[in-house]
């Protein structure tokens, strides 16, 4: 309800010598529609069965930093029906909740969901952490799997990880893989740490620097190492002295050149 001032109601000024103005609100909902007109050309597709689930982690990813828009549905079936009338695919989110792998139906909707939307990558959301069950995973076709027990910022950072061309597994102390499995997982880890990297660091900030190679965020970098964000990024500072670098892209070409030299 808008205020009419003391003069109109006097009849000093003329109802009729009105003009509409545009309010706040709906200036804001113009401004809104355009930064969606040019925001990111790809989304996050979200697929979860459940509608209140999907609808609210779309939601909160967006407010967390999701760096596309976020489309939620309830099955692929469900997509391909509407796939018209949405951005491309960027990135799926495949919340599977409690089921396991070795469910048939789930390793077939896995296959199916990479192949369709391919080269999309597919992340897996869901209950635990058992090791085996995410390699399962990962053999139908998946490039990550996120734990429900991570954080929100955990997880907007392992699809951004994925969508990099990176396959984000957490490496926590639940996790009790053989060496045949842990190979499986990355071949990187199934190598000889070069000997520069423990002549030079200490064990934590070795394993701090495997993690940067790989392009791994700070808060992924802490969730996986058990460490707080703010002890990551000293050790981070700490690697950069002994390197003599100013920054991670600096850190990342010296430790790369490190590792080649190593290997020679």
């Amino acid at each position: 309800m808008n205020y009419v001032p003391s003069e109109f109601e006097s009849g000093r000024i003329a109802l009729n010598r009105l003009r509409p103005v545009p309010t706040l609100s709906k200036a804001s909902t113009e401004f809104e529609d355009i930064e969606r007109e040019q925001g990111d050309d790809q989304c996050l597709l979200i697929i979860d069965a459940r509608t209140l689930e999907r609808e609210c982690l779309a939601t909160t990813l967006k407010a967390n930093g999701l760096s596309m828009g976020a489309i939620a549905v309830g099955s692929i079936e469900e997509w391909q029906r509407k796939k018209d009338t949405h951005r491309p695919v960027g990135a799926v989110l495949l919340n599977i909740a409690g089921r396991r792998a070795e469910d048939a139906s789930l390793s077939e909707e896995i296959a199916t969901i990479t192949a369709e939307l391919a080269p999309a990558p597919v992340v897996i959301l869901g209950d635990g952490d058992d090791l085996n069950q995410t390699l399962k995973m990962l053999q139908c076709g998946a490039r990550g799997f996120i734990p429900t027990s991570v954080g929100i910022e955990v997880c907007v950072e392992a699809l951004a990880l994925a969508v990099a061309g990176g396959t984000f597994i957490l490496a926590g102390n639940s996790f009790s893989p053989s060496a045949a499995e842990t190979a499986s997982i990355d071949m990187s880890q199934n190598q000889q740490r070069p000997k520069e990297l423990t002549r030079i660091f200490t064990l934590r900030q070795a394993e701090v620097v495997q993690a940067l190679r790989k392009g791994k965020a700070n808060k992924i970098i802490a969730y996986e190492l058990n460490l707080r964000e703010s002890t990551v990024k000293v050790h981070i500072r700490n690697i950069m002295k002994k390197l003599k670098a100013t920054n991670r892209t600096e850190v990342a070409y010296k430790l790369n050149d490190m590792f080649q030299s190593d290997a020679r």
